[in-house]
């Protein structure tokens, strides 16, 4: 099966998707459904996937089931766009050289109440500083941004590299850029350490973020619909068919 520990909804293009509910649709028929669904839920790390596999396939009335999946795809949808809005308001305070706790200010904006306190995210952010300067330090733990960074590490990390600019320069930002696996974040540091303006770079980053965020809501709705279709034990051309107004 597709599904492993590194399967990720975020990152899996939409007709690999597709591929993997149509894939356990044929298991089903294979092994007569027989312990199907445990066997997906043992193979499968990635929490939404996790999170339909646990609920399409219950014994909750199919009306219910639906709302659970469209609260789950609206929760992951706005964290998803908090995080990226998140690095495109670090880099556009870094871009005009903004004083970092007015950057932290605008990042804490963007919650309802700030993850951590300022004194303990700046603390942490200057420790960073202080682990990156050690002999043998393990930059890649220390320096790596992806998308699976919870919010306050992410804040931890963008306020160092508020920090660094400030103090260094925005050039400075560049040798940060091969420990980034976030696309989006090093689009970001990109742009900064080759000295675009602010608004050039708001402007990029919120279209990329619309655009991101266009693609997730359609592979969520896609997953969310084929899953459906399987738990309806529709004939497999039925669930292509389905899949078919998603793909290209």
């Amino acid at each position: 099966m597709p599904a492993s520990k590194d399967f990720d909804i975020l990152e899996m293009p939409l007709d690999g998707l597709a591929a993997y509910w149509l894939s356990l649709r044929k298991l089903l028929d294979a092994k007569k459904g027989k312990g199907v669904i445990e066997e997906e839920l043992a193979a499968t790390r990635e929490p939404f996937i996790r999170f339909v596999l646990q609920t399409v396939f219950s014994d909750l009335e199919l009306g219910l089931v639906r709302t659970l999946l469209q609260v789950r795809r609206q929760g992951l949808l706005a964290d998803y766009r908090r995080k990226l809005d998140l690095v495109r308001v670090a880099f556009c305070g870094i871009a005009q050289a903004e004083n970092p706790r007015v950057t932290l200010v605008r990042m804490d904006g963007l919650f309802a109440q700030a993850p951590l306190a300022e004194n303990a995210i700046f603390d942490l952010a200057h420790g960073m500083i202080e682990g990156v300067a050690q002999k043998g330090a393990d930059l890649p733990a220390l320096l790596g941004l992806d998308h699976t960074l919870k919010d306050d590490r992410l804040m931890v990390k963008l306020l160092f590299f508020a920090i660094v600019a400030r103090r260094e320069g925005k050039p400075s930002l560049a040798p940060f850029l091969k420990h980034s696996r976030f696309p989006y974040c090093s689009e970001g540091l990109s742009l900064v350490a080759d000295g675009f303006d602010m608004a050039f770079i708001d402007a990029h980053l919120r279209g990329m973020r619309d655009r991101a965020l266009s693609d997730l809501r359609r592979k969520l709705c896609m997953a969310c619909e084929l899953s459906l279709a399987v738990r309806a034990r529709l004939p497999y051309e039925d669930v292509f068919r389905i899949a078919r107004a998603w793909l290209p």
